[in-house]
């Protein structure tokens, strides 16, 4: 057999020989759920060079348009492999303003890593993990500041502080415009601070995100919620010769179904707020952390519920469920987030539907009554519809429910914006530029999108910022 055949014996013995080097590594399930500290153990510079070395720089790399932003992944990984990491940080700081979060909480596997060549024979290389380490200690190496481009003399108004509006708004500082973002917390950073724990990422690395941006030029104004405390009218009379909408789409959805108001029923975002983020950074009444009991349900079956689940253990949970409507295959969340859960002692109930929340006789949540579920014919979106089993009905005790369901944009911009055309209950409707019906008013990420990846948002923030560019320029 020709030596360049892999064959699959001599592969899982090179495997074995090469660990532990292979693959992850995680603090361990009984450690982890004590703190809210990331639980995936970051490479060494051993390790990050190994890694690195095994990509084969092949032609065409999958793995750039397996990515939304285009990173150039072989060049990176060429650096890395020889211990030269700031460089290799700085060619994913080249087309991604976030890249230490990318490699934390991307969903490789469906995109870069899913893309690598490598699949077909065995492991691809861990290219998230090598993206977070070379950016942390690029982030921490103090480099020159880059020449500042001439003032254009334009002002651009920035409407949210999340992925979207933060990628825009340090694009345009760099084509030399004034901008400024108008976000509704307290501090800035979106769902990446107020949305997502501490134990998929630290939220000093946000901070530091935030503090380069302002570094570099950004003006921020918070608590600030455009379309209440002021409107984009109001904005493009004050001077801002544009608009960027940057708002995500951050709006619980709701269940409805009867019970849905009892104490004890939690929606999403409230829970991940009252349990994550730092008291000092939210309103006084929600300064309290989320009473939760033994017994906790959480109905949802994408990124959002994994977060709620492994949270719930956190604050002391002792039986935590995850109640999903179709099968595991179906599920949209991260299978690696789903594995963490597992270990971290939470369980699945798969094929079941909530049909009523039931309270004692104190007026709290007691019970959900469910009904198990059959999958049917393929719905709009290509996955098999859930229909329910007749006379399946049953109930499960439950202290507290958590409803991830899936967001919803805000209707607030929309609804103050004469003239602004929207779709499916609010989302952003724009044009291959990000231009919007207004004049001037642009959008981008998970306002135009729905519910999407934090990386997604990053590329189309960046080609937005640079149509307002070539706007402002026409100008």
């Amino acid at each position: 057999m020709p030596e360049t055949e892999e064959h699959p014996e001599l592969l899982d013995r090179r495997k074995k020989a090469l660990l532990p080097f292979f693959g992850l590594d995680f603090r361990s399930a009984q450690k982890r759920i004590l703190d809210f500290r990331e639980v995936t153990i970051p490479f060494d510079a051993d390790k990050a060079k190994y890694e690195a070395l095994r990509c084969i720089d092949c032609p065409d790399p999958p793995c750039i348009s397996g990515c939304p932003v285009r990173n150039n992944i072989p060049l990176a990984m060429a650096l890395a492999s020889l211990g030269e990491f700031v460089e290799a940080g700085q060619v994913f700081l080249k087309t991604s303003n976030m890249p230490e979060v990318c490699g934390r909480i991307c969903p490789q596997e469906q995109l870069c890593q899913g893309s690598c060549v490598l699949n077909h024979t065995g492991e691809p290389v861990l290219i998230g993990a090598i993206e977070a380490f070379v950016s942390d200690i690029a982030r921490q190496e103090e480099t020159p500041a880059a020449a500042r481009i001439p003032a254009t003399g334009k002002k651009v108004a920035v409407i949210g502080a999340g992925p979207a509006g933060l990628t825009c708004a340090e694009q345009l500082v760099h084509y030399g415009h004034d901008v400024t973002i108008f976000e509704a917390h307290q501090e800035g950073g979106g769902l990446l601070l107020f949305g997502i724990p501490g134990f998929k990422l630290n939220p000093e690395i946000v901070h530091s995100i935030l503090n380069r941006i302002k570094s570099e030029g950004v003006h921020f104004q918070t608590d600030m919620t455009i379309g209440v405390d002021k409107n984009i009218d109001d904005l493009l009379s004050e001077g801002y010769d544009a608009v960027l909408i940057g708002v995500g789409a951050g709006a619980d959805s709701p269940i409805k179904i009867p019970g849905e108001e009892l104490p004890g029923v939690y929606h999403a975002t409230e829970f991940l707020l009252r349990a994550n983020v730092d008291f000092n950074l939210l309103p006084e009444n929600m300064r309290t952390l989320p009473e939760i009991g033994k017994k906790v349900i959480v109905i949802g079956g994408g990124d959002t519920s994994a977060d709620c689940v492994r949270t719930a253990r956190r604050l002391g949970a002792e039986e935590v469920t995850c109640v999903y409507r179709r099968t595991e295959s179906e599920m949209p969340g991260v299978t690696k987030d789903r594995k963490l859960a597992k270990e971290e002692g939470v369980k699945y109930l798969f094929l079941t539907q909530p049909v009523r929340f039931i309270a004692d006789a104190q007026g709290k949540l007691h019970e959900v009554e469910c009904v198990k579920m059959v999958l049917g014919g393929a719905d709009e979106e290509g996955r098999r519809r859930s229909e329910p089993l007749e006379n399946s009905n049953f109930q499960i005790q439950a202290d507290t429910v958590i409803l991830a369901i899936g967001y919803q944009p805000w209707p607030t911009i929309g609804d103050t914006t004469p003239g602004l055309q929207t779709h499916h209950w609010g989302l952003i409707s724009v044009a291959e530029d990000y231009t919007t019906s207004r004049k001037g008013v642009f959008a981008a990420g998970d306002a135009v999108n729905g519910p999407d990846l934090v990386v997604t948002a990053i590329a189309s923030a960046r080609k937005a910022a640079e149509s307002i560019d070539h706007y402002l320029k026409s100008k």
